[in-house]
């Protein structure tokens, strides 16, 4: 009886194990996988690799983070990726940056969520304040003041935003849990999605007159990615 006890403990600390391992970016089983381009119309959860005896330091290099970007637009602010998508050699390892540069005086990175990955940032230069909100039932907002090398963590998936409060412009740093973690800009996925959802819809679920939504769904969102 205390074998299988024990021998229960062991399952079901593989299961809480496997479970951990598929809610990150998949394990590599190799020193690394270069992505490259797959066959037409072939679609994988990740990239295709190319021969690791074809790579190169070029695969596993990205300059320019140190540029300071232009954030004269409608939000205030800029963010610059570093992901997969920009550094092939990053396919399978989990990871990824991006640089954000904010305008003063309220240069905004707007509330937006990563479906794939937990974010942690560290202040540069500037002070920022920044903030996520739980789920349901409680929608609890989560925020601090950072300044200059203060670090915060957004969790996975939840809707989060980072304001610079000062009068000089505001740069930070973030890293994030996947080589791909996605970006969903609040107000543009709602009233600027293709086709459009439904004003109806839109109008019950945010208890506002239907003119105002459709005023909302003309305008041109800022999708800040």
């Amino acid at each position: 009886m205390k074998l299988l006890r024990h021998v229960a403990a062991i399952v079901t600390l593989i299961v809480l194990a496997t479970m951990v391992a598929d809610a990150t970016d998949p394990g590599s089983l190799q020193d690394f996988c270069v992505a490259t381009n797959g066959p037409a119309g072939v679609f994988v959860n990740g990239r295709f690799c190319k021969d690791p005896n074809l790579a190169k330091a070029k695969d596993f290099f990205l300059s320019g983070l140190d540029i300071v970007r232009n954030t004269n637009n409608p939000v205030g602010s800029t963010v610059t990726p570093a992901n997969v998508a920009q550094i092939p050699g990053l396919n399978t390892l989990g990871i990824s940056i991006v640089r954000v540069d904010y305008a003063p005086n309220g240069g905004l990175n707007p509330p937006h969520t990563h479906p794939r990955a937990t974010e942690i940032l560290v202040v540069l230069e500037g002070t920022l304040s920044v903030g996520f909100v739980t789920s349901n039932p409680n929608n609890t907002l989560i925020t601090k003041v950072l300044k200059k090398g203060d670090v915060f963590v957004f969790p996975v998936s939840l809707i989060h935003f980072q304001q610079n409060i000062g009068k000089t412009r505001a740069v930070a740093i973030a890293a994030l849990s996947s080589q791909n973690p996605g970006v969903i800009t609040i107000a543009n996925a709602v009233f600027n999605s293709k086709p459009p959802i439904s004003s109806d819809v839109l109008t019950k679920a945010f208890q506002v007159d239907k003119s105002l939504v459709q005023y909302l769904q003309s305008r041109s969102w800022w999708i800040n990615n």
